[in-house]
């Protein structure tokens, strides 16, 4: 395991965009199998290897990019490495960012699922509340806070996304129930 751990710093050290991006989206996939297989019961000759590739797209070219950018723009935006510049980025990023991420994230599994506008509207309005609650309530905060306070931002990507496997579990679940 430690091993693993160098050969992704050296990766990370060289190709920083390339692999949180790169992780982003492999765990956003993990996080669909993870949603199809223990929460949907499909069992695997029912798993839909096009879902998950969908979803991993959105984790390839939307999940990774956009947050790997907020969270550069956020540390501008809140300077500091204190508790108390933790707790205001953690605030910044579930009050302003994270609503408007999971909305865009929603409209564009909905969209990629083949939704009219109308339908992707619809979805958004019933999904978006619960799954507002459970991130701003539940998971997201402490998460956040442990990420800005201890983690260097190179690495924050990676650490929301192993965390994120499970959100990305219901998410999934959540965004491609018809």
């Amino acid at each position: 395991m430690a091993g693993l751990w160098r050969s992704y710093q050296v990766l990370m050290t060289k190709y920083p965009w390339t692999v949180q991006i790169v992780t982003a989206g492999s765990l956003v996939g993990v996080g669909d199998v993870i949603s199809q297989q223990l929460i949907e019961r499909r069992g695997l000759a029912h798993h839909n290897v096009r879902r998950t590739a969908r979803m991993m797209s959105i984790g390839f070219f939307f999940v990774g990019p956009v947050i790997g950018s907020w969270y550069r723009v956020l540390d501008r935006l809140v300077v500091g490495g204190t508790k108390g510049a933790a707790m205001k980025k953690m605030l910044v990023d579930q009050l302003c960012f994270a609503p408007c991420f999971l909305g865009a994230f929603l409209c564009i599994s909905g969209a990629l699922n083949g939704l009219s506008v109308e339908e992707n509207v619809a979805k958004l309005r019933r999904v978006r509340d619960e799954t507002q609650k459970h991130r701003i309530y539940l998971l997201w905060p402490p998460v956040q806070i442990a990420n800005f306070y201890f983690i260097p931002l190179h690495h924050r990507l990676a650490v929301v996304q192993i965390v994120a496997v499970a959100w990305n579990s219901y998410l999934t679940w959540k965004a491609n129930k018809m």
